[in-house]
């Protein structure tokens, strides 16, 4: 990393490490802390030119920012915020939905998971303001509920929805520290912003991946530090020769995760990082769980915390055997 980018993670884990409470911010009615949500836009960690209001950041920063989001399991908008202005970048003339977001508004996009119908079947030019209305339906849309920017792929167009033309509801699931919403279109009022790049999914699984990282590594951390401390049979678990191979296979996966996410810049190299992070973070996971013993399935720890997130992570965006379909298409062409 650049000297810069060393200072924003260092800025984003000192304020994680003072204001971030994640089980105080599950318990709350949005699910996040709006102040803590206000600081993150202050530094700068989210993908807006200057011209837009924002601080130049590219995703490279972004994914720096969700590295540490992960760490802390912290719940925020910044992920879905993050992928919905990457996706206006890809079009123009909305230069006023990217400085409401720069202003701290959350956003979202709806591209995945979706079964959405336009009133109008002809091709699109290239050119912008279309209107339009939506039918169908959005699943697993991220912050979905609490948005205040709606955009939505119907997989040849982007649109801003109307957010009085749709209903809009939270979707309960066993990873807490990730919102969740079912969205319903019925001749929603929508703006056709540009055409649909398909390359959003190559960021958005790139930026999961950097989030899937940060909390893969802070799980191992947890657990070198519990099993230094854990006494059985007169002796620290960690001087166990059989649990430190294992404490070293969840390093090797860590540190090789974080390649993946790092190399993530197209098609094959995003779906190769979402399907090895995936199951490296699950793997890590898994382990932490085993190697804390039965205090890892207690509320008061934060392992079961780690775990769920993993499993949930692991199906956001499509699964891993999805992108490794995807994978295995783009060498059979």
């Amino acid at each position: 990393m650049t000297p810069e980018q060393e200072a924003l993670r260092d800025a984003v884990r000192n304020l994680l490490g003072k204001h971030s409470d994640v089980r105080a911010a599950i318990e709350t009615p949005h699910g996040y802390d709006k102040a803590l949500w206000a600081r993150l836009c202050d530094i700068g960690v989210l993908p807006i030119p200057e011209q837009y209001g924002g601080s130049g950041a590219t995703h490279v920063e972004t994914q720096i920012a969700l590295e540490e989001l992960g760490r802390t399991l912290t719940p925020s908008p910044l992920l879905g915020t993050a992928i919905a202005a990457q996706a206006l970048l890809t079009t123009s003339g909305n230069g006023g939905l990217l400085r409401r977001i720069a202003e701290g508004a959350i956003a979202t996009l709806a591209w995945d998971h979706t079964e959405i119908t336009s009133t109008d079947a002809f091709d699109y030019p290239e050119v912008n303001s279309h209107s339009d209305y939506l039918d169908g339906t959005a699943r697993y849309v991220l912050d979905g509920d609490l948005a205040e920017i709606l955009l939505v792929s119907d997989g040849r167009s982007l649109y801003e929805v109307d957010l009085a033309g749709v209903t809009r509801e939270h979707t309960a699931t066993v990873d807490q520290t990730r919102r969740l919403a079912t969205i319903h279109f019925t001749n929603a009022p929508a703006t056709r912003l540009g055409p649909w790049k398909s390359e959003i999914q190559d960021v958005a699984l790139a930026a999961l991946a950097a989030e899937q990282v940060g909390a893969a590594a802070r799980a191992l951390e947890l657990t070198v530090e519990y099993t230094k401390t854990r006494v059985q049979f007169g002796k620290p678990l960690a001087s166990f020769q059989a649990l430190k191979h294992r404490m070293a296979d969840m390093h090797v996966l860590v540190e090789t995760a974080r390649s993946a996410a790092l190399a993530a810049t197209d098609e094959v190299s995003a779906a190769v990082a979402k399907v090895y992070c995936s199951e490296a973070f699950f793997k890590v996971a898994s382990e932490m769980v085993q190697l804390h013993g039965g205090i890892a399935i207690t509320w008061e720890h934060d392992a079961h915390l780690y775990f769920k997130r993993a499993h949930g992570s692991g199906q956001l965006f499509g699964s891993p055997r999805v992108h490794l379909d995807r994978i295995a298409q783009t060498a059979r062409e």
